[in-house]
This record gives C-alpha cells, sequence and structure tokens, in this order.
C-alpha cells in the first residue's frame, strides 16, 4: 500500500495537473471565440469576421481559419459573406466561459483587484479554474 509521500503518486497527481492545464489550453480559443461571438450576437444581432478581428485584435484570415475549426468542432454555423452562429453546443460553451469569467472576476474584484484590472487578469484565468 502508497504511502502519502509516495513519490510514484506525487508523479502521477503533478501528470494530472499538468494534463489539466494542456486541455485547458486546448479549448482557450473555442471558449474565447463562441463567447465574444455571444456577446457581439446580443450587441448588434450579428457576428461577422471583420467584428471579430477588431475585437480580438487579429486579421480576418486569422478569424475564418479559427471559425472553420469551430465549424468543424461543431461550435458554429456559417457560410461566406455572412453572419456567424452559434449551435446550441456553441452557445453551451459560450454560456458556460461566460459564467466562469464572471465569477473569477467578481472573485478577484471581491480581494481588491481594481475592477479594469479584475476584467484583463478574468480573461486569462477563466480557462483554468475548475468547474
Amino acid at each position: 500500500m502508497a504511502s502519502i509521500d509516495d513519490p510514484e503518486r506525487d508523479v502521477a497527481r503533478r501528470a494530472q495537473r499538468f494534463k489539466r492545464v494542456r486541455d485547458a489550453h486546448q479549448t482557450e480559443m473555442a471558449e474565447d471565440y463562441v463567447e465574444l461571438i455571444a456577446d457581439l450576437i446580443d450587441e448588434k444581432g450579428e457576428a461577422r469576421v471583420v467584428d471579430l478581428a477588431g475585437r480580438l485584435g487579429v486579421t480576418k484570415p486569422t478569424v475564418t481559419s479559427a471559425i472553420q475549426r469551430l465549424q468543424r468542432d461543431g461550435f458554429v454555423s456559417s457560410e461566406p459573406y455572412r453572419s456567424i452562429f452559434l449551435t446550441e453546443k456553441g452557445m453551451r460553451l459560450a454560456v458556460s466561459s461566460r459564467d466562469r469569467h464572471q465569477v473569477v472576476r467578481e472573485f478577484l474584484v471581491a480581494l481588491g483587484v481594481d475592477a479594469e484590472t479584475a476584467e484583463a487578469d478574468a480573461e486569462g484565468i477563466e480557462h483554468h479554474v475548475s468547474a
């Protein structure tokens, strides 16, 4: 029977933590895009490549490539020169991402972080907190 100080168990726990971080990195782009697409639809009634590119500070070809990947993964639907729409799967991810973002932002503000910094920090942290 392994003890609490068992080096093999410690290695396995550490490996699991690293896997969790790698998994979070894999989903960051999808979460950021679907959250922003949902925001644009709420604000403007539609999400377009040009709007996404402007808000993310990337080129239109970068957004187009990301949208193709999101379509392949079932998060969005879109046709060339048309608006981008969230699928049901995409909407679930957007809501989940928004909720985590809000919780992290509010937590940071409760700790005394100013609202602007909390908003910026929450954007990165939200991808790495558990449900």
